[in-house]
């Protein structure tokens, strides 16, 4: 072996999913996002916090996608990451709770994402455009999308993770589309109709999570064109009649 120093004993067990705390694919754990806030480095003892926290994340993300949600035992999350079952109640409260600041710490920041682009003034079309390469890069080619798909599987057995959801994820996607169509209709880029349905313009990215997950190995998805195909026709130029 080289003259290294060994990897201290004791630390929590990596897993193969991306870190949760990570805002974008790259980007900063929250951890780190909190120590600059506060202009330095975290402490010693508050990094060892934010880093088994996000190790608990991770393993409840691997746990959740296998088993889901019902059938996930805090045990087995607790062995993935490494760590005495009684810790994970340190953090989180219950396993409700642990799913909860899954979806939160996974998805929230995309959302915030979203919601600025709701805010531009620029065509409605070049928007659209943006959200699905977001989409594609952000959240179909990486764990998110598992999260979402047990969102799709698990939320009709337990409405109180389905209202959570709604509120924290889905409702805010939905007024940031709004905006957006709201802003294209008054130029005469959509039908006025479409601003009611903002439904109509994420609809493709949930068709290619589920068809993924089930026909993905027999029939295999280009995603971003079939998002392009769809844009294409809901902002095509319409005669006047």
């Amino acid at each position: 072996m080289s003259g290294g120093r060994r990897p201290a004993k004791g630390k929590p067990k990596k897993t193969g999913a991306p870190r949760p705390g990570a805002g974008t694919r790259g980007g900063a754990t929250a951890g780190a996002a909190l120590a600059r806030k506060a202009g330095g480095a975290p402490s010693g003892r508050a990094a060892r916090t934010a880093d088994r926290r996000e190790a608990i994340l991770s393993a409840a993300l691997d746990e959740f996608a296998e088993r889901g949600f019902e059938a996930a035992r805090l045990d087995d999350v607790a062995k993935r990451a490494g760590i005495a079952k009684g810790t994970i109640y340190l953090y989180f409260r219950d396993k409700e709770t642990l799913f909860q600041e899954l979806l939160r710490a996974m998805l929230t920041p995309i959302i915030g994402g979203f919601e600025a682009l709701g805010q531009a003034d620029v065509p409605a079309k070049q928007l659209a455009e943006h959200m699905r390469d977001v989409f594609v890069h952000e959240v179909f080619e990486t764990r998110r999308k598992d999260v979402i798909r047990l969102m799709i599987a698990e939320g009709r057995r337990f409405p109180k993770l389905a209202e959570f959801y709604y509120r924290e994820v889905l409702s805010r996607i939905i007024e940031a589309l709004r905006a957006i169509l709201k802003r294209g209709a008054a130029r005469g880029e959509v039908p006025a109709e479409l601003v009611e349905f903002p439904q109509l313009l994420a609809a493709p990215g949930l068709v290619a999570i589920v068809w993924t997950g089930l026909f993905g190995d027999l029939a295999p998805l280009d995603v971003r064109r079939m998002m392009q195909a769809h844009i294409d026709i809901l902002f095509a130029p319409r005669s006047q009649s």
